[in-house]
């Protein structure tokens, strides 16, 4: 069985979003996504610090520290690239102006649930930030997630034990095994990586998984 790499889990996800969206990619693994979104297309990138218009991350050496995105990671600016204060970026989240948000996760439950800002550790971050925003303001939710925590626990769920950060606020899941998307009857796998079988992933999925029509 071969994983997907986290860059190859970036590169799918980019995959999936289409011209003209307005998408912000959330800190951490979503922000590899940055990297892989074609040239030919004009997709605009939020940051909830106040930037649209995010391009790649900068060359080594060409990094600006006045150029930052919301995980504090030096980017770029595309050509009609704009800067504004927060509380506008946050009008733009909460109003329902951005078309995708793509996430990082613990847990997603079966029903779409997310949990992506505290597991209870001593040193875990004390606040959700702008994660609930997004969640509930963006017309679709990605999901980037590495399938199992490094003990082997799915982090696929029937339902969250960590705090939520949405109640059915995810669209679809990319995790280094698979794609699901979440339906009205419950998860649904869309794609699995060489070598493993539907079973198999089962066996490694907390939820129950849905055959594709």
């Amino acid at each position: 069985m071969h994983r997907f790499s986290r860059e190859q889990i970036a590169a799918r996800v980019a995959q999936d979003i289409p011209e003209g969206a307005y998408v912000n990619l959330g800190i951490g693994l979503p922000t590899k996504v940055a990297n892989y979104l074609p040239a030919d297309k004009e997709i605009f990138l939020h940051s909830e610090n106040g930037v649209l218009g995010m391009g790649p991350a900068p060359a080594p050496g060409d990094e600006d520290e006045d150029l930052i995105n919301a995980g504090k990671q030096p980017v770029t600016l595309l050509a009609g690239g704009a800067y504004f204060h927060h509380a506008d970026s946050f009008a733009m989240m909460r109003g329902g102006h951005l078309d995708i948000c793509v996430l990082g996760a613990f847990q997603v439950s079966a029903t779409g649930d997310l949990a992506n800002w505290h597991t209870g550790a001593a040193d875990a971050i004390p606040a959700v930030g702008g994660a609930m925003d997004l969640a509930i303001g963006a017309k679709q939710v990605f999901v980037m997630m590495e399938h199992q925590t490094k003990s082997g626990e799915s982090k696929i769920v029937s339902h969250c034990s960590y705090p939520l950060t949405g109640i059915g606020c995810v669209n679809r899941i990319y995790t280094d095994l698979a794609v699901l998307d979440v339906g009205e009857h419950g998860l649904i796998v869309r794609e699995i990586v060489d070598g493993l079988s539907f079973e198999e992933l089962q066996k490694r999925t907390d939820a129950p998984l849905l055959h594709a029509a």
